[in-house]
């Protein structure tokens, strides 16, 4: 070859097993880095962090929409502590306010993670130090002393990370990894064990809390798998009995068949978000609108329209599939059974110790062949997997385990891929004449291309993974969104770990392996020989050495990463361009302004995967220890702020996480464990099958320490039991058992597509004037004069912005919002918006509304219409005609089936509903009127919504 030539270039006759084979010899995963590019990684790193963070200083005061949004939404109770203009306001609150003050403003969930990336700090501080004070300088020591003895000492394992590693050492030296290995295990052990003992006491307390005794989701159990002949209120009752005998008998109700309302409110909700997008973008400047009217294909699942290839107006279409798909709705919901049992119910007990002594005594039990465990809160329930029989649960989980091992084995051919061939473009030139043509004539254009295709594709991947493992656990059968996530984080770690960390650090070791086996068989060797003369063990050791140095600059990297969290770039890099540029919706807008949602699963899947890596390598390259104990010791301070101040829980769990964290930690050490027995069997020389023999009790060790902490907390964390009362001012507040025993089981643990609202299409104000020439429709809301119901008559559309005068023009099926109110302070107590910000600003349940579709009594009726005309203090409005008593059991309407009632699933009667308070004990209850025929878009549709103890 001519030496001008550019290195990637070989010559003509070499065939593409020896061009690959000469790729992979190259150590195509980047494992060996030298010293010089881990010192300019490092710097690098550390210096745009310092940059990023004065930009933060810089940019919080003057934003405090994208860094401090919890300040100007939480309420008194969850609010953070205030803010002012200065560039180190948020010193005293991140470093000076301790744990028993942010728990009851943030919640469990977000203390515990905040306590589990403190005890990472502190255990890699620990950790580091004596891996520093001890393993670096015996392996520095003896590589030089047994390099001298042997003559193999280069420039190249003079290198420091080099020396760093027991690459070069063998013999009785290794002893100290020995040993330092138990040392690793009692620390990990110790701070698992101190960080258990303080999330067992969080639990407690926040068991013990006020907003945890008077919640109803505590005190209910989730009855599931119920037989046929068991599905009724009083078999619950009886199921509960089977399994422990109370002085309470619980208030019970049995699931309901909702068909498929659920499937008619989600295709609603997609066609009131594609109408707002259309409207936004075709009403983007309402002086001049676009010659031609925005077109759309029909939905698939519209059986409106047979050709879904045709070309419609999308204003028209998705307007009239809203208005039709709402009245299918409203049909459905009218036409509910409540015959029609499912299997599951609810249980609902009057105090916390009967509930959960029936729960615990049914923990591993299935009376009459069903499940029995405490209620997740209704905001957290996977209500179409409650359905699913025992058999399909486990038809679907196997399906989905297949999915997640074939995605998890099979990921390192892509992964292989991007290493080999996009990081590195010239290993693409090798196979390919054309490009390599290509990238000799533009070699700066392609660097930045290999520069920046690699990490986008490889953090698009890790963008979708978690997206596929949450549809693929809700799938399988998972019951609530708490347990999905912990699924998702499990499959998240053993992805990591197998593609990640075994994969990468092994890869080309494992390549060296075959190819050396496949030349050595070409002889008459025997198996034996071969596996002999390959030494696979020291080319294993060699390789996880080798990539130890590059695991110092990945870790380093994630600082990065942790400060690029906290600048908050992509809301702010995102919100501008998208005003700019795109056509948000005023929806969008709105939801822009709230605090986003944390994703605990990712970032504690990080977490673990860093430990992992780090106690995997900790023994091999200790300086791995010290970078994660600086990644940690930033981490926890950064995220405490923007757990304070930026982000909320979606779905509280109470602290639930804890065991799979304490679990993965566990596995992290046995692991490390692994890799250090490998060590000491491959170098130990002599000696090596007794260090091997000297770390086997390790395992045993760990699992005993599981097997202790598990009997010890883990029952008390989860059940309850009642514990001292607090004394003085704090004491907890007393319990209103008469109160408890009106608790509307049914109405609260109702399926929430039989209440819940339907979104309405929003447009901005400045279009208002637009609509009655861009939608040919109904515009008045109006169908007739008649009311559904003979007994009411029906009144005129009143105005909303002149009190009691009748509205003069229409507004039509819309919702109009001005620019000066689209935050999301003017919306956060609407369920479509406040559904991702979980008990922090309320969750959407049932109102306790004259909607209710049973009554106390089991009565097909709403309990809100029990008043006889012969009770006192009852008057009713003139021209109101009074139902006879024997018919008030039923609707004056038809049913649409002989049998059905009619449910009133629109009532407003907002002074006839429940009043705990006896505020209006002295008031009359006011006429209803039912609205004329249907309007679409009314704003008491659904009812007055109300929010009450059970939120919490």
């Amino acid at each position: 070859m001519d030496s001008k030539s550019p290195p990637w270039l070989l010559s003509r006759d070499e065939s593409i097993g020896q061009k690959f084979e000469d790729v992979m010899n190259n150590n195509p995963l980047g494992a060996q880095v030298d010293q010089d590019a881990v010192l300019t990684a490092i710097g690098t790193s550390l210096g745009v962090t310092c940059a990023i963070f004065i930009a933060f200083l810089l940019l919080r005061p003057f934003n405090t929409i994208v860094y401090a949004p919890r300040l100007r939404y939480a309420d008194e109770k969850h609010r953070p502590p205030p803010l002012d203009k200065s560039l180190f306001a948020w010193y005293k609150p991140v470093f000076k306010t301790n744990e028993d003050y942010y728990v009851e403003r943030i919640g469990m969930d977000a203390t515990i993670f905040l306590r589990f990336g403190r005890m990472c700090r502190n255990m890699f501080i620990t950790l580091a130090v004596f891996g520093c004070a001890v393993i670096v300088p015996i392996n520095i020591i003896y590589s030089i002393r047994q390099g001298k003895l042997t003559g193999s000492l280069t420039d190249q394992s003079l290198a420091t990370f080099t020396l760093m590693t027991p690459q070069r050492m063998y013999g009785e030296a290794l002893w100290a990894h020995v040993v330092m290995a138990y040392v690793f295990d009692f620390i990990v052990c110790g701070f698992l064990w101190w960080t258990y003992r303080a999330v067992h006491r969080l639990r407690r307390t926040y068991m013990e809390s006020p907003e945890y005794q008077n919640s109803l989701h505590a005190r209910t159990l989730l009855i599931t798998d119920v037989k046929k002949n068991m599905r009724s209120d009083q078999g619950l009752v009886d199921i509960t009995d089977s399994v422990k005998t109370t002085s309470e008998v619980p208030r019970t109700t049995i699931g309901r068949n909702v068909k498929d309302i659920p499937d008619l409110i989600e295709a609603h909700e997609e066609a009131v978000m594609e109408l707002e997008a259309v409207l936004s973008k075709y009403l983007k400047n309402p002086a001049q609108l676009p010659a031609e009217r925005p077109m759309c294909t029909p939905s698939k699942r519209d059986p409106e329209f047979t050709d879904k290839k045709q070309k419609v107006d999308a204003i028209d279409y998705l307007t009239a599939r809203i208005q039709r798909l709402e009245l299918k709705i409203k049909e459905a919901r009218e036409t509910v059974d409540s015959r029609d049992a499912m299997p599951f119910g609810f249980a609902s007990y009057e105090t916390l110790e009967s509930a959960h002594t029936v729960a615990f005594a049914a923990r591993s039990k299935h009376p009459e062949g069903t499940t029995i465990r405490l209620t997740p809160k209704p905001n957290d329930i996977v209500w179409k997997n409650l359905l699913l029989t025992p058999q399909q649960r486990r038809s679907r989980r196997f399906i989905m385990n297949i999915w997640i091992t074939l995605l998890t084995v099979l990921y390192f051919i892509p992964n292989a891929g991007i290493a080999i061939f996009l990081s590195k473009l010239n290993n693409l030139a090798l196979f390919w004449a054309a490009f390599q043509t290509e990238m000799a004539a533009h070699p700066k254009f392609w660097a930045a291309v290999q520069g920046i295709l690699a990490p986008a594709l490889t953090s698009l991947v890790y963008y979708f993974l978690p997206i596929i493992f949450r549809r693929l656990s809700i799938k399988a059968g998972d019951q609530s969104k708490s347990s999905r996530e912990k699924h998702v984080l499990h499959q998240l770690y053993a992805f990591f770990v197998f593609n990640n960390l075994v994969v990468f650090s092994i890869f080309s070791a494992v390549f060296q392996i075959i190819m050396s086996a496949l030349a050595a068989r070409q002889g008459d060797a025997s198996f034996f020989a071969v596996v002999k003369a390959i030494e696979p063990f020291q080319q294993l050791m060699g390789a996880l050495c080798n990539v130890s140095t590059y695991w110092i600059t990945w870790l380093v990297q994630r600082n990065l990463g942790a400060v690029i969290d906290l600048s908050q770039a992509v809301s702010l890099l995102w919100g501008s361009f998208s005003r700019k540029f795109l056509n948000p919706t005023p929806r969008e807008l709105i939801q822009r302004t709230a605090p986003p949602p944390f994703d605990y699963t990712s970032y504690y899947n990080y977490f673990l995967f860093y430990s992992t890596v780090t106690l995997v390598f900790g023994l091999l390259q200790p300086i791995t220890l010290v970078v994660t104990a600086f990644y940690f010791t930033l981490d926890s301070w950064m995220k405490k702020y923007l757990l304070m101040y930026v982000f909320t829980t979606k779905n509280e769990s109470g602290g639930l996480f804890w065991r799979v964290l304490f679990n993965r930690m566990l596995f992290g050490a046995f692991l490390a464990n692994v890799v250090t027995a490998c060590l000491v069997a491959t170098k130990g020389g002599t000696q090596q099958y007794m260090m091997a023999a000297a770390m086997a009790p390790l395992p045993f060790i760990i699992l005993g320490f599981k097997i202790y902490c598990k009997r010890t907390y883990d029952h008390s964390m989860k059940y309850y039991t009642h514990g001292t009362s607090i004394a003085g001012t704090e004491a907890q507040t007393p319990i209103d058992k008469e109160a408890r025993r009106r608790d509307r089981v049914a109405t609260r643990f109702g399926h929430p597509a039989l209440y819940q609202k339907l979104t309405v299409p929003m447009v901005h104000e400045k279009s208002k004037h637009l609509l009655a020439e861009v939608y040919r429709g109904r515009l008045d809301g109006e169908v007739g004069d008649n009311s559904a119901f003979g007994d009411v008559y029906s009144m005129k559309r009143m105005s909303k912005e002149n009190p009691g005068k009748i509205a003069t023009s229409a507004t039509g099926p819309f919702e109009f919002v001005s620019e000066n109110n689209m935050d999301y302070e003017n919306f956060k107590d609407r369920s479509e918006f406040n559904s991702d910000q979980g008990s922090m600003y309320g969750d959407s349940t049932r109102p306790a509304s004259p909607s209710t579709l049973w009554g106390d009594n089991g009565r097909g009726r709403s309990s809100s219409r029990g008043s006889t005309r012969d009770e006192p203090g009852v008057t009713y409005p003139a021209g109101y005609h009074q139902t006879p008593s024997n018919l008030r059991e039923y609707s004056p309407s038809p049913s649409p089936e002989p049998g059905l009632r009619h449910m009133e699933s629109n009532s407003t009667q907002h002074y006839q509903t429940r009043d705990d308070h006896d505020l209006l004990s002295s008031a009359a209850p006011m006429g209803h009127q039912t609205p004329s025929g249907y309007t679409p878009y009314n704003p008491d549709r659904d009812g007055e919504r109300r929010h009450d103890y059970f939120r919490k």
